[in-house]
């Protein structure tokens, strides 16, 4: 019997978290993107010993909710899959936009785009499809997708980012053969000026290394 696949388009809803408030005296905003596994409320738990006067946190949650044992108790999420890849990420990407436009962050504010494990994967191709004009891009414990090209990053707002890699001397996820291939990639990606910071641990997000990102 044979199937057809058929495509339709719709709204959705999705909700994000937001860690202190925005004014005058806020220097910073971060938008962060959690790994596989993760709902929002649990990753900004992460940068809650950051100055809440001078730091606005916002957490995307990603849209796939999925239990994550056959207790059928604990909820984690993901951003995509290799399954219609390119569809999901546009809905992704659309997603963070809205999110975006909806926060309004200040003139006065440098912004902080960080993506952890998975996220990783969402933060690089969100400042390069729509030329997101970040102070910092940080790139937490993951993988740089193939597709992206120096030339996705070579638009005037981002000429005097900052990018910084942090991985664990012990990430099983990170073998020494693809570590390597990440930093050749990011090398040629952002031209040189990608910053490495190791620490000791595996694939974990570490408070102290969230807290010396921003002064």
């Amino acid at each position: 019997m044979a199937t057809k696949e058929k495509q339709i388009s719709y709204s959705s809803t999705n909700t994000y978290l937001c860690l202190n408030s925005v004014n005058e005296k806020t220097e910073y905003v971060w938008i962060v993107l959690h790994g596989i596994g993760y709902l929002s409320r649990y990753f900004l738990k992460y940068f809650n010993q950051l100055p809440k006067e001078k730091h606005y946190v916002i957490a995307p949650q990603a849209p796939s909710k999925y239990y994550l044992d056959n207790k059928f108790k604990h909820v984690g999420a993901s951003w995509l899959t290799k399954e219609k890849r390119e569809m999901e990420t546009k809905n992704v990407l659309s997603y963070l936009n809205r999110i975006y436009t909806e926060e309004n962050i200040p003139d006065h504010c440098q912004l902080i785009v960080l993506g952890f494990s998975q996220g990783v994967s969402i933060a690089t191709r969100w400042v390069a499809k729509n030329k997101i004009p970040c102070h910092q891009l940080v790139l937490y414990a993951g993988g740089i997708p193939e597709e992206l090209t120096p030339g996705d990053f070579n638009f005037k707002a981002f000429q005097h980012s900052q990018v910084k890699i942090i991985v664990g001397d012990q990430d099983n996820f990170l073998t020494t053969e693809k570590l390597e291939h990440e930093l050749s990639k990011a090398d040629l990606l952002f031209k040189g000026k990608a910053k490495l910071i190791k620490f000791q641990g595996g694939h974990e997000v570490k408070k102290a290394i969230i807290n010396r990102l921003a002064p």
